[in-house]
């Protein structure tokens, strides 16, 4: 479906549904306990060395050795937000397109650049599925999430392989990639897509939103263009430090085994959801986060939080409206509190 409505806030996030109070956090999708000690260690040990100026070489080839691929085809930056900047204020776009609901910042981006922003919007009557004739012929710039925040569906790599032509640039969002097991159905790594640009960020599985580090895979001409946009030292010499320990034999271990337990986690907590008559989820989530709808979500979330819980308000994704709500994933022991907090608020809601 494609249409261009009213913009919602596109800067609202879920960190601002948990800032300044203590709430147990469902509106934030990082990774709960993180980052880990022994990152936290190699963190710490890299600010003995904030005297010099960051050098990013051996995190980039890091980065390009975890997905074979050459240096040049890798760019670090300030978490994935920062590449959608570049990506609108570098690119000779003329007509963008943006899959959603996904994350808002790629709209955002494009706008403060002076864009006029097209969109396709998924339905929920098709489970947010993507038919890639939906995205008109002419967009020279599409931008999809996958998994997509914040319906959690993992499209197809190859019906996004669909939407590449020699004259567009194809941007696959993948910041929760790894937290599939296997990461199926990614695009990182293929130099056999025309156009493709994969945005990846560490901040998720690893919990480094507040150290701002991601990185975009793209040919060399792109990376080239977008680094020449980017800030001298634009990532600093910890996050830097945190990339390079990121991409060990051991880490991606670690996030594998991450992706499997969150694999776990979300199936008991969508097998929770399907007691309540009033909760519709989104079928086949994939992510570490679920989307699910109800009548009076905005009362819901209002009752859990004075239930000491913090669910992502849906009506800022385009697409979506104020019946949805986003939660992500959390351990066994949380998600049963959360229930029967859940539970709580509906009959507290349906009473008001």
């Amino acid at each position: 479906m494609y249409s261009h409505p009213h913009t919602p806030d596109l800067r609202h996030h879920g960190d601002a549904e948990v800032r300044d109070e203590k709430l147990v956090d469902l509106a934030v999708n990082v990774r709960a306990d993180t980052p880990p000690d022994w990152l936290r260690e190699r963190v710490a040990a890299s600010l003995t060395g904030l005297a010099a100026y960051p050098d990013g070489r051996a995190a980039r080839a890091a980065v390009a050795e975890r997905h074979g691929l050459p240096a040049a085809r890798v760019l670090l930056t300030a978490g994935a937000a920062e590449a959608f900047v570049l990506l609108a204020r570098a690119l000779p776009v003329r007509r963008p397109v943006v899959v959603h609901p996904q994350f808002t910042e790629p709209e955002a981006a494009l706008r403060d650049a002076g864009h006029e922003v097209h969109r396709v919007l998924l339905r929920a009557e098709d489970g947010f599925r993507l038919d890639p004739a939906a995205v008109p012929e002419d967009a020279d710039l599409v931008v999809v999430g996958n998994p997509t925040n914040p319906t959690s569906v993992l499209h197809p790599a190859a019906v996004l392989a669909e939407l590449a032509r020699p004259w567009r640039t194809l941007v696959v969002d993948e910041a929760f990639l790894d937290a599939v097991p296997g990461e199926r159905e990614a695009l990182a790594g293929r130099t056999d897509v025309p156009g493709l640009v994969v945005l990846r960020s560490l901040t998720k599985t690893w919990g480094l939103a507040g150290l701002r580090i991601g990185y975009v895979l793209a040919d060399p001409g792109t990376v080239a263009a977008l680094e020449r946009a980017q800030p001298l030292w634009p990532v600093s010499t910890p996050a830097l430090a945190a990339a390079e320990a990121c991409m060990s034999r051991e880490a991606l271990a670690e996030a594998a085994e991450a992706a499997r337990q969150v694999a776990l986690d979300r199936e008991h907590l969508l097998a929770g959801l399907a007691e309540f008559d009033e909760v519709t989820t989104v079928p086949g989530a994939e992510g570490p986060f679920v989307l699910i709808r109800i009548e009076g979500a905005d009362a819901v979330r209002e009752r859990l939080r004075t239930l000491g819980f913090a669910a992502r308000r849906g009506d800022t994704f385009p697409g979506l409206g104020h019946q949805w709500l986003r939660l992500a994933v959390r351990d066994r022991v949380t998600t049963n509190r959360f229930l029967l907090a859940l539970d709580q608020a509906l009959v507290m809601a349906a009473g008001r």
